[in-house]
């Protein structure tokens, strides 16, 4: 028998939780009979008094199995998934899904929506006309058998101590926790029924984290988990100082995605897609050289394999294959707006986060949860880190349903980038590596 108050004081005291009392934390707190106020208090002990790894890794598996779990079992062959603690212009889903599956690899995706001033799978497919997100177990399994991959919407059922907790640390300032951010990742990874799982873990001014260190120990934290619940488990330290891509919206996410797999698109976003799933290859066991994944890989986009993977996709979950070589197709936004260099020099800075911000108050995103999403809207970037502007060259472009919102939207965009006159360094995608105990820097 377990007591609410005695828990509590037991990690005020910054004593160690049992995997039975984590149990009967969660059990309780899903079947109504703990409280918010009770639960509030442990999360802030949680916050000051932390929780180690065994501590950590029970929370996960309680809140992993607090609801439905999905059973991959039937999909042949390994099942790897892709997580990523989220971003600006991160479009790497919509590329690595139909690039991994072209050579084999089997991808059963469970994305979500956006929320705030970073992007949703989910959101940025619905943009494709006749697009299906909301795939039944039976047909989600059968696409994958069939085609190779599907991505379907969240469960409402799954991990259900999450959504609750992750509710009730919004509004009682302890989001910031490493453990609980740790264990709110993970326990949705390992009930989405996954073999093998591959983190992004973003950091830099448009990520969660802000700092690389911090990025690293949190890695270093959900690889741990990862492998301690027998899923193979790595993560990968990531840059998100500026936007990953050029797109910043939903509509014309897809089309810069379908552009990397015609063989045109960003570098920084191919670059990571590549690594992704030259990983994905060699844990699914198909190819273990990463030389030759990678070869593989590009021999996929070169001849067409890759976009007609992603054609394959759409088809099979009920949109109009033809956006990929028609883009008006797409949601189209009614006013456009070009921004202008002043003067010559470099971009030293971008704001990913204001960015973002003003691409979510155009429409692309959301503020509060029932917000409607417009999927014509967004910001194109032209320039990134490190590149040359000429005075006069345009290097942003508005998206607009809204002719009021142009003008302001302009001044967030400018005040978005820094310029000098000397050059300034690239930023590098990939910073590190984690596999098991071992940290592999780039």
């Amino acid at each position: 028998m377990f007591f609410m108050t005695d828990i509590i004081e037991k990690k005020k005291r910054g004593l160690k939780l049992s995997k039975e009392e984590i149990q009967f934390v969660i059990d309780g707190y899903v079947n109504g009979s703990i409280s918010d106020y009770q639960i509030s208090a442990l999360l802030m002990a949680i916050y000051f008094k932390g929780m180690d790894e065994d501590e950590t890794t029970n929370l996960t598996m309680a809140m992993a199995y607090s609801g439905e779990t999905v059973d991959l079992s039937e999909i042949k062959g390994i099942k790897v998934d892709k997580h990523s603690t989220g971003g600006i212009a991160d479009t790497t889903t919509l590329v690595l899904v139909p690039l991994a599956s072209s050579v084999g690899v089997k991808i059963a995706k469970m994305s979500g929506r956006g929320l705030g001033h970073t992007g949703g799978t989910i959101d940025k497919l619905e943009s494709i006309p006749g697009f299906c997100c909301e795939l039944d177990a039976k047909t989600f399994i059968n696409s994958v058998n069939t085609i190779g991959a599907a991505i379907t919407g969240q469960s409402k059922n799954l991990v259900p101590a999450d959504k609750m907790l992750y509710a009730l640390r919004d509004v009682t300032a302890t989001v910031d926790s490493m453990p609980l951010i740790a264990s709110s990742i993970m326990s949705k990874k390992i009930a989405g029924g996954a073999d093998k799982i591959i983190l992004d873990v973003k950091f830099g001014s448009g990520a969660f984290m802000k700092t690389f260190e911090d990025a690293l120990e949190l890695g270093r934290l959900m690889v741990k988990i990862g492998n301690r619940a027998e899923r193979e488990t790595i993560a990968y330290i990531t840059d998100m100082e500026q936007p990953l891509g050029l797109a910043i919206g939903n509509a014309i996410e897809v089309i810069e995605a379908i552009e990397v797999l015609k063989g045109s698109g960003h570098p920084d976003l191919l670059t990571l897609c590549l690594e992704f799933a030259a990983e994905m290859m060699r844990m699914a066991e198909i190819e273990s050289d990463k030389s030759k994944a990678v070869a593989k890989l590009k021999d996929s986009i070169d001849t067409g394999k890759a976009l007609e993977k992603f054609s394959e996709i759409i088809k099979n979950q009920g949109g109009n294959p033809k956006v990929i070589q028609d883009y008006s197709l797409f949601p189209q936004a009614k006013y456009e707006l070009e921004v202008t260099a002043a003067q010559d020099g470099y971009v030293s800075k971008i704001d990913g986060v204001r960015l973002g911000t003003t691409a979510m108050k155009l429409g692309a995103g959301r503020q509060k949860k029932d917000d409607v999403i417009d999927p014509a809207v967004g910001i194109w970037i032209y320039k990134k880190v490190g590149d040359e502007v000429n005075k006069g060259e345009v290097f942003a472009k508005i998206l607009a349903n809204d002719r009021a919102k142009l003008d302001w939207a302009k001044d967030e965009v400018k005040e978005a980038f820094e310029f000098d006159l000397k050059p300034t360094e690239k930023r590098k995608v990939i910073w590190a590596k984690i596999t098991g105990d071992k940290i592999a820097k780039f």
